[in-house]
């Protein structure tokens, strides 16, 4: 299993820099802190709208370069930040999805988290080529249009339209997820550090909201380990674009 942006999206934006974070072990039962990340929005918001932020102008201007008028298509991030300004809060639908929208947040930067048991691997962002299906939410099958920026796995199946601007419900984390990807993708200047930090704050929240516990050895010669193990990490760059995922690295 790996996941990759295609050469050409590296050529075409430079200034992308992708966080990615593979997990095991998710269940819907568990509780996820994002009270402090909604205050950090609210504070930051406070000081402005989300349009005039760094990391959502760098996604209008990446949107505009794809031919998307930025204010009809929105990044998901700026989607989130401007429904949270106009509402005070957002809808809880799973912990961990409530838990990468509240990083979202607070770091104005798109985080996708797809269920991994629902795409066919590897997963590449890439330019679309106009055969490939896309499942809305409202059970519709779409076809992105040739060159939008889509997520494609190896069946031709869509799992995200418009680059950062709409998941498929194909790969929506549900209660029965539990193992996701999740990818994190900025393009402003100070890029590179938050999404550096951004990928930590989650790698330490998912390890906080779905604890590891020792699992009983099936063999004598098997160490006891814990379940489920940490989460994989990596930032990716045009030299090293490719994120191979390890899985069942520890026993049920």
């Amino acid at each position: 299993m790996h996941f990759q942006h295609a050469a050409a999206l590296w050529r075409d934006f430079p200034a992308l820099v992708p966080g990615v974070l593979y997990a095991e072990g998710i269940t819907s039962d568990a509780t996820a802190d994002t009270g402090r990340y909604e205050a950090v929005a609210k504070a930051r918001l406070a000081g402005g709208p989300e349009g005039e932020y760094p990391e959502i102008q760098a996604w209008r201007r990446a949107f505009a370069r794809m031919g998307l008028k930025p204010t009809q298509y929105r990044c998901a991030a700026e989607s989130l930040l401007r429904r949270f300004r106009k509402e005070g809060s957002l809808p809880r639908l799973h912990p961990l999805v409530d838990l990468c929208n509240a990083v979202s947040l607070a770091f104005a930067v798109p985080v996708a988290v797809l269920d991994a048991a629902e795409i066919a691997w590897p997963l590449e962002v890439r330019y679309a080529d106009g055969d490939e299906d896309y499942l809305t939410f409202g059970g519709d099958t779409e076809h992105p249009a040739p060159g939008e920026v889509i997520f494609a796995d190896q069946a031709g199946k869509a799992h995200a339209r418009r680059w950062t601007n709409r998941q498929s419900g194909r790969s929506a984390v549900s209660g029965d997820t539990r193992a996701v990807l999740i990818v994190a993708e900025a393009l402003h200047e100070q890029a590179p550090d938050d999404i550096r930090d951004l990928t930590a704050t989650l790698a330490t929240d998912i390890s906080r909201a779905w604890p590891p516990t020792p699992q009983t050895a099936t063999l004598a010669t098997d160490i006891s380990r814990a379940w489920p193990p940490a989460p994989q990490t990596a930032i990716l760059t045009a030299a090293e674009p490719r994120f191979t995922m390890i899985t069942g690295v520890a026993g049920r």
